[in-house]
């Protein structure tokens, strides 16, 4: 009968292990001296070794023949352990034998001396699933336990563990194999089996085992039923990493706000038997993916995707703010709770399609809105501005774009002390601040200060170019924000000059403005206010005004006045 990767390529000895020389190594040496403990705890996720390393235990401590802390896999007792005629070694499922009478029987049976081994050894696999009961019964025994009993307990789930079991064992933590011992391991077992894995194979290979060396050649057993020449695309036809071109569909909706477009998709892959928790949560690894592209500068070592699939991603994080992502992640995640006590799922993730593809959905009743959804569509609202601002830049002088003030709105500024122009496209009529050339000059061989304004001169700043250093090392996500600006201090304030037009949005967004003040204050000793520099005035000459007459009007509509002046 064939027998399967996983169990023809188990390890048997100690220095097999993979990725845990920090476990075998003591166990070995352990075994070596003669001074085993009677309790082992083994934990860690699937497939990283708790119950190989177990069966090597229980063999070393019984070989008659040690070699270096190692079984000898030769003598009576070591092939006896291996084919299961020994009964001295018990392996036991907690998942199926979770009882409180099946550890009765356990605790009966050790007190017998063993029949060949020198030690009774009993590996309990999953022992999380232990009734409250059973735990009990089992502790009765682990706190006084014969000599010639060794337990060894291995779970994946270490918190549902009592402490008081817990306490009695030497715990051993099991990690994550790395991706490079997965990959060096599958070229070994390939090149035994006399099959060609080329290397970006076995690196997808590694990376969708996310650390189990198990589901690793598990799936280089799936890929061999389909060639003896494993490619990367014949990885990820045989796992089904290919086909996601709708969640890249799905995503592009979201992102160009295109609601019909987004709720047409999430409806044909509904008739085409998808489970809306299963969109939920392909659409939420898909958008995590986006944030690692948008995040940090080598994602490869982060994500599971084909290469041209890691382009598109990258070419998207790059289209898009990184507040943006975070809030359709949170919405995504606010959902995928909602979907488990919702009595329609369907309608509960098309509520959210709408929600991230309009963002200004409920915000007229901030109360019975989420804070997330309110949020975003402050955000999308800001960033629009700022990007009408930024094309009206790209025009030579004639005419003054002039922002108006939040919170005066009646109130504007002039820069000539000309006679007031007319307004095109205003919203309302302005009320009219006095000129420059009505106010006192200012001192002669002294600039001019700005009005009303009592501020000492800015100076430079050096400590902004050491704090940017450290934001890119200790908080990426506000380096990202920050990055190519400079900053100068006028007296208590810090004042922020930055090529990306979105700055301002984003500080008042989710208190990462507080968090950018308690920095500065960090670097500078003292609390400072923190300001944004305004942008230059924006002109366009009088001829190009028509040209561009959809825009100037959207512009007054945001609050943005325009006036033309010959």
């Amino acid at each position: 009968m064939y027998l399967a990767l996983y169990r023809k390529w188990r390890p048997k000895l100690f220095s097999d292990v993979v990725s845990q020389e920090h476990i075998t190594t003591i166990l070995q040496n352990q075994v070596r001296s003669g001074k085993t403990a009677h309790a082992y705890l083994f934990t860690g996720s699937r497939g990283t070794g708790k119950t190989t390393c177990s069966k090597i235990l229980a063999k070393a401590v019984n070989c008659l023949h040690p070699v270096d802390g190692n079984p000898c896999l030769e003598c009576s007792v070591c092939k006896g352990i291996e084919d299961g005629s020994i009964l001295d070694i018990t392996e036991m499922d907690a998942a199926s034998n979770n009882g409180v009478d099946d550890i009765r029987e356990l605790r009966d049976e050790a007190n017998f001396a063993p029949t060949v081994c020198k030690y009774r050894v009993y590996i309990i696999d999953e022992v999380h699933m232990l009734s409250a009961s059973a735990f009990n019964a089992l502790l009765k025994i682990m706190e006084e336990p014969p000599p010639h009993v060794i337990f060894i307990l291995a779970t994946t789930e270490l918190h549902k563990v009592p402490a008081t079991i817990v306490s009695r064992c030497q715990q051993y933590d099991f990690r994550r194999i790395r991706p490079a011992d997965i990959e060096a391991r599958l070229s070994y077992v390939a090149g035994q089996e006399g099959i060609t894995l080329h290397p970006d194979a076995a690196s997808l290979i590694a990376r969708l085992a996310d650390g189990g060396m198990r589901d690793a050649l598990s799936l280089l057993d799936q890929c061999i039923a389909v060639s003896d020449d494993i490619t990367d695309q014949v990885v990820a036809d045989t796992a089904g990493v290919a086909g996601r071109e709708h969640l890249f569909a799905l995503s592009d909706a979201i992102l160009k706000n295109d609601t019909a477009a987004a709720l047409t998709i999430v409806n044909d892959l509904y008739e085409n038997a998808k489970g809306i928790d299963r969109i939920a949560a392909e659409l939420t690894s898909h958008f995590r993916d986006i944030l690692l592209c948008r995040s940090v500068s080598e994602p490869k070592k982060l994500i599971v995707c084909l290469p041209d699939e890691l382009e598109r991603m990258t070419a998207m994080a790059q289209s898009v703010s990184l507040d943006r992502i975070l809030a359709i992640l949170r919405e995504l995640q606010r959902c995928t709770d909602a979907l488990a006590r919702s009595a329609d799922k369907r309608v509960e993730l098309e509520m959210t399609m709408i929600r991230l593809c309009d963002p200004t959905v409920g915000t007229a009743a901030p109360a019975a809105a989420p804070a997330a959804s309110t949020t975003t569509a402050l955000t999308q609202r800001i960033a629009q501005l700022e990007k009408l601002v930024a094309q009206l830049s790209q025009f030579p002088s004639g005419n003054e774009v002039l922002r108006q003030q939040p919170v005066s709105p009646a109130a504007t500024l002039n820069t000539a002390a000309e006679p007031e122009p007319k307004a095109v496209a205003a919203p309302s009529a302005p009320q009219p601040v006095q000129s420059q050339a009505q106010q006192s000059p200012p001192s002669a061989g002294s600039p001019p200060a700005p009005v009303g304004s009592s501020e000492p001169p800015a100076e430079p700043l050096p400590q902004w170019e050491e704090l940017l250093r450290e934001m890119e090392t200790d908080d990426p996500a506000l380096f990202s924000m920050l990055d190519g600006s400079t900053a100068t201090r006028s007296g208590k304030t810090v004042i922020i000059s930055s090529p990306n037009q979105m700055l301002k949005g984003m500080l008042l967004t989710n208190n990462i403005g507080a968090r950018l003040a308690d920095l500065v204050e960090q670097k500078l000793g003292s609390r400072h206010k923190l300001r944004i520099a305004k942008k230059v005035p924006v002109a366009v000459t009088e001829k190009q005004s028509p040209a561009f007459a959809d825009i100037l009007s959207r512009a007054a509509g945001e609050g943005v006045e325009i006036r033309l002046q010959k």
